[in-house]
């Protein structure tokens, strides 16, 4: 037991031994390595003395250098600016003789102005009096004139401008006729150009609408169901929709008299609803004509949009739409408005692609120019100052509303496109077969144009042709002359053009006769 004490204390005593021998090895190694460090750090200091010596040696040689080298440069900087100053001065002293002889110069100059100004006022006093020497002998040949030749002064001045109004009158009779034979060879071949492609692209047939509607019948016993017992049928009809129902001799049909289009054909369809179904009583009626309402405010709202669709818009407000497409039943002298609203934009956009306008304006300001018309019943406004107005408060453009107030010329035209839905609006209204007058207003505008050509001097009569679309005015050959034809014809022109409206042009024609009248006996 204690051999294995002694043999475990030997070996702990061995361990513990060579660990430190180890430990002192490695301090040793240690130390040697710090020794060694000491040696490179002295090497390493004494080195970059060296190299700081060495650099300060070059710095300062690079200091001298430089230092020679800047007063070199400044040096000769020095001489090139005494240089410039001495070249500047010379040129100074160049421009001040060339200064000097100027002034010489100039003197000598003012010095002979005033000898010319001198021998000027001479000459004009020469010239004054030479002047009043030509008045005397001037005034006496005057006098002598008078006595040869028995007029006096003021005579002689009338004859003379007389002659003068005459050559005038006649000048400008020549200058017009040869302008406007120009004006009439261009406008004619440039307006048959495009008129021609604007009206052909657009063309339509028109329809004369009438303000009454015929509603056919399968017999006529269904008139006394239609004004059913002491005639209360008829009257719930026409208390609910606001049109007449003429029932007369007329086999198998019943006639319906408004100028409500939409009023009309409510009715219609209504009356034809109840004549179908066969049972006509005061309920009945209510129903049919709440149906036919819903029905024709439908059609009205499909008439807008295919409208529309037709001339390619959008973005319309949808009340708009509705009261475009209550254009479908107004017309204007028989022409169907709502017809007449889709070609106008036709033309006015051909019209506009032609000359290089704005075609989507054109084409939308030409649709609505005549959607006052379904609201003039609101209001005495004009429809087109009403439609304008219409048009603005449903978001359109100002330049839309525009084309709608000044196609009558109520307002001015803002930009040619307004002045093209003008020009489209005559042409589609003027086409033959389009509208048709009353007769009273037929009547009424050629007698218009017959005062206006008669209320000029020297007119014997006057007549309306061509449905008013020419004057024949017939002249006093004694007091206007032919040169004096040519004028008043522009001028009867010109007062028609202000105070009549009408589609389309007027010709005016001024006949001039000369007779001569002897008897033999």
């Amino acid at each position: 037991m204690n051999t294995i004490i002694i043999i475990a204390a030997v070996i702990v005593a061995g361990g513990i031994l060579s660990s430190v021998l180890y430990k002192k090895s490695v301090i040793e190694k240690k130390i040697s390595e710090l020794n060694n460090l000491e040696d490179s750090v002295e090497k390493a200091r004494q080195k970059a003395e060296r190299l700081e010596k060495r650099a300060v040696v070059d710095a300062e040689s690079k200091a001298k250098e430089i230092t020679i080298k800047a007063k070199e440069n400044a040096y000769s900087l020095k001489e090139d600016a005494e240089k410039e100053i001495k070249t500047a001065k010379n040129e100074i002293l160049q421009k001040e003789n060339r200064l000097i002889k100027r002034e010489e110069t100039l003197d000598n100059k003012l010095d002979r102005i005033d000898a010319k100004t001198l021998e000027v006022q001479e000459y004009e006093k020469e010239l004054n009096s030479k002047e009043k020497e030509i008045d005397i002998l001037k005034s006496k040949q005057e006098e002598e004139l008078e006595r040869v030749a028995e007029l006096s002064r003021e005579d002689a001045k009338n004859i003379l401008l007389d002659k003068l109004k005459d050559d005038l009158i006649h000048d400008s009779a020549v200058m017009i006729r040869s302008f406007e034979h120009k004006l009439d060879e261009e406008k004619d071949r440039m307006t048959q150009k495009i008129l021609s492609t604007a009206i052909g692209k657009a063309s339509a047939e028109f329809v004369s609408d009438a303000t009454v509607s015929v509603v056919q019948l399968p017999n006529d016993e269904m008139k006394g169901r239609i004004i059913g017992r002491e005639g209360r049928n008829i009257r719930t009809i026409e208390q609910l929709t606001g049109v007449d129902i003429i029932i007369d001799d007329t086999p198998e049909a019943v006639v319906l008299s408004c100028f409500d289009g939409v009023k009309r054909e409510i009715a219609r369809n209504a009356l034809d609803k109840l004549v179908n179904d066969g049972r006509i009583h005061p309920t009945k009626i209510e129903e049919a004509i709440k149906k036919a309402t819903s029905e024709v405010d439908k059609g009205i709202k499909e008439a807008g949009e295919h409208a529309l669709f037709e001339l390619g818009i959008t973005g319309v407000h949808p009340e708009v739409i509705k009261v475009l497409g209550s254009l479908k039943f107004r017309t204007s002298y028989g022409q169907n408005v709502l017809t007449h609203s889709i070609e106008v934009g036709h033309i006015a956009a051909t019209l506009a692609a032609e000359i290089g306008a704005d075609v989507k304006l054109a084409k939308r300001s030409g649709l609505f120019h005549d959607i006052g018309k379904v609201l003039t019943h609101e209001t005495e406004t004009s429809h087109g100052l009403l439609g304008a107005e219409f048009l603005r408060k449903f978001g359109e453009k100002d330049l839309v509303a525009n084309g709608a107030e000044s196609h009558h010329h109520e307002v001015e035209f803002r930009c040619i496109e307004s002045v093209l839905v003008q020009a489209a609006d005559a042409i589609s209204a003027s086409r033959p077969g389009a509208r048709r007058e009353t007769l009273n207003t037929y009547i009424k505008r050629l007698e218009e144009l017959e005062a206006i050509a008669t209320s000029f001097e020297g007119v014997e009569s006057s007549y309306a042709i061509q449905a008013g679309r020419e004057m024949r005015i017939i002249i006093n050959p004694n007091i206007v002359s032919d040169d004096k034809t040519t004028i008043l014809a522009r001028e009867v022109a010109k007062k028609i053009e202000e105070n009549m409206q009408y589609p389309g042009q007027i010709k005016v024609t001024v006949v001039r006769e000369t007779r001569s009248v002897e008897y033999a006996k």
